[in-house]
């Protein structure tokens, strides 16, 4: 099904490469992965670190100070940037193939050789609490962590990617953690490289060698992720907000984890998107229709572990919460009684893909 050839390497370190040309003349994006994200934040009190190195990553080594990281990027006319998830953590470059020798050569020195002081940790740590402060200003990343706070009671999905607010107010003090998080995830046995563009196998793996061949594997045992025990009743809660607000409604539901073989990963995008899209026939009643909704999705995310199938709504007015509720049982259950027009199926499929 993937239109475009794919080289792969695997270094002896357990550093997997994987190439992927395509006509992109004079370009290319490098990404390192690491498979590590919230999803991996094991000790109590230490959510929020996969976020944090998020940060931390660009503080610079002994070779390339932060300054001087900048400036080489800022010379090639590139573009860097990280983003985290529950589940891993990226890291990527957009620039010109000519300054591929120079990415491999930064990169590869920064993920082994990343240096930061107590002050400057302490420094972005509070940075990060005010990015959490920015976040809650919005009344959605409340409701987010109050619906997996309850949602997951063993599992890491529990926290959101940020972390708890109460880890994050203790960071700064965990200077000695954040050595021990970067020396047991940031290891080539957890990440790939994913070079995409103007490019071929031959113009990578060599510099790959070159820079990251000396990086050494986790020498220790990672902790295992508990499993998540079946939810046995409904739990519900119902938030306040001081500020004005319209009102809204999130309904999350287990479901399987991401595969490649379970078709009923697949159905539930389907479900999504005959749910939540701007065709759907809830879309036409609660919002155009009624008018009672001016927002809504449902949502099918991929993760490692078994997570939520979402349903959101923002209302118009508090009274009608439970109405828009009982409408998308309603839907499902109209669903899964009566089936879906081969028509509107084949269209919903061909968007879903």
């Amino acid at each position: 099904a993937f239109p475009f050839p794919i080289e792969t390497k695997t270094l002896p370190n357990g550093l997997r490469v994987y190439v992927v040309g395509y006509d992109s003349p004079g370009l290319v994006a490098y990404y390192s992965i690491v498979r590590t994200g919230s999803r991996n934040e094991v000790e109590p009190g230490k959510s929020g670190f996969a976020h944090f190195f998020e940060h931390m990553m660009f503080r610079g080594t002994p070779r390339y100070s932060q300054e001087a990281y900048n400036d080489v990027i800022k010379s090639m006319g590139a573009d860097s940037n990280a983003f985290t998830s529950n589940d891993l953590t990226v890291y990527h470059i957009l620039a010109g193939k000519a300054g591929l020798p120079k990415i491999v050569d930064i990169e590869g020195d920064r993920f082994q050789n990343l240096a930061y002081s107590e002050p400057d940790f302490q420094k972005e740590a509070r940075a990060v609490l005010g990015e959490y402060n920015k976040s809650a200003s919005n009344p959605m990343q409340r409701m987010w962590e109050a619906l997996y706070d309850a949602a997951f009671t063993t599992h890491t999905y529990k926290h959101t990617t940020i972390g708890f607010l109460k880890d994050i107010e203790d960071m700064p003090n965990q200077f000695a953690y954040s050595k021990t998080f970067f020396d047991r995830w940031y290891r080539p046995d957890n990440v790939v490289l994913l070079v995409v563009g103007d490019v071929r196998g031959d113009d990578v793996f060599p510099l790959v060698e070159q820079h990251y061949a000396g990086w050494k594997p986790f020498a220790g045992k990672r902790p295992a992720i508990a499993a998540e025990p079946p939810q046995k009743k409904e739990r519900r809660i119902a938030l306040g907000w001081k500020g004005a607000t319209l009102p809204q409604l999130l309904i999350g539901f287990h479901a399987p984890a991401f595969s490649t073989t379970n078709v009923d990963v697949a159905a539930l995008d389907v479900l999504a998107a005959l749910l939540g899209s701007q065709r759907s026939r809830l879309y036409r009643k609660l919002v155009l229709e009624e008018q009672k909704v001016d927002s809504l999705m449902a949502a099918n995310e991929h993760y490692v572990d078994p997570n939520l199938f979402m349903m959101h709504a923002r209302l118009k007015k508090a009274d009608d919460l439970r109405y828009v509720e009982s409408a998308f049982a309603d839907e499902v259950a109209r669903i899964a009684a009566e089936g879906v027009p081969a028509k509107t199926l084949a269209e919903e499929l061909a968007h879903v893909k």
